[in-house]
């Protein structure tokens, strides 16, 4: 049966916007983790366990459901294990940031990622960024200067330097983790075999970060498990999966400017639920943050399009 280009072309356009629709139902999935993360009430190092830890029955069912030959080495999946333990790391260090200055700007801040994922591959890969990305840097660190408070009275948060500054370190260790996980040579997995195999990683990494978190509990308590329970259902696997999924067949243009929406959506339901309300200095800030971030992300895509272990450093920190 011969298809009329006409038909094709409709047909191509409607799987297209799905793409699009799933896409975006990912990143609006991942854009409540914060708030699930303050709803949980739990601590910082609590919240990163409990989230990895009850991802992983869901992933492995996933796995065995979806499993296909991989090429990959043992060491290599040794590797994406290990690669958890930045990602535990930049889960606890990001749930401190939304203690101490609210979800919203804590999800913005960590966003900066896209900028130390820049850096990192310039310096370590010779990965040399665009002139567009290297303007939009600056904007971003005074944006970042802005949402810490600096000279402002009446700003968002318990401690806004200090979050600030664990909002920063979310971003370091975000970058490391996704660098470990190039070196693990992901490209060759399923999006459910590496998120399984790094969550793995996590989990077990937040248990050794456990001392360091006086508040560390093992102890379920309801409805504070209910919310992690949501949390790692939720954000840890199909926001993940339906991001990951995605991201090889639309532009990574396209993938920049929806991944916008995650900060944008957390900070309308941080006011929504929590009251968030932010300065006149915050708020300048935050778009400084956000259109630097975009300008960052959109200029690399265009250059290029990334394989898909680079088209990772795209995606929403938490």
């Amino acid at each position: 049966m011969i298809t009329a280009p006409g038909a094709s072309r409709a047909i191509g356009r409607r799987h297209n916007a799905l793409l699009r629709w799933r896409m975006g139902l990912g990143v609006a999935v991942i854009s409540f983790s914060a708030i699930l993360v303050r709803l949980s009430e739990a601590s910082p190092i609590t919240v990163a366990f409990f989230r990895t830890a009850y991802a992983i029955p869901a992933l492995v069912l996933l796995s065995f459901a979806m499993r296909r030959s991989s090429h990959r080495t043992r060491t290599q999946r040794w590797f994406a294990f290990g690669a958890g333990f930045a990602f535990a790391g930049d889960l606890a260090a990001w749930h401190v940031a939304i203690e101490l200055i609210g979800a919203g700007l804590a999800t913005v801040v960590g966003s900066v990622h896209v900028v130390t994922t820049m850096v990192a591959g310039w310096v370590l890969l010779r990965q040399r960024p665009t002139s567009l990305a290297l303007l939009a840097t600056p904007v971003v660190l005074v944006g970042v200067v802005l949402i810490s408070g600096f000279g402002s009275a009446g700003a968002q948060g318990e401690n806004p330097v200090l979050g600030v500054m664990f909002g920063v370190l979310t971003a370091v260790l975000y970058t490391a983790y996704i660098l470990l996980l190039r070196g693990a040579g992901t490209a060759g997995a399923s999006p459910v075999e590496s998120l399984l195999e790094a969550t793995a990683g996590a989990a077990v990494a937040s248990l050794l970060l456990a001392p360091l978190d006086g508040g560390f509990s093992l102890v379920p308590s309801w409805p504070s498990h209910g919310w992690l329970i949501l949390l790692a259902l939720g954000a840890q696997v199909a926001g993940w999966l339906l991001i990951t999924s995605t991201l090889p067949h639309i532009e990574a243009w396209e993938t920049s400017l929806l991944l916008v929406l995650q900060p944008a959506g957390t900070i309308l339901w941080a006011y929504l639920i929590f009251q968030e309300v932010f300065s006149i200095s915050q708020w300048a800030g935050l778009v400084m943050v956000i259109v630097g971030v975009t300008t960052v992300t959109v200029a690399r895509a265009k250059e290029t399009r990334p394989a898909s272990s680079e088209a990772t450093s795209t995606l929403p920190v938490d």
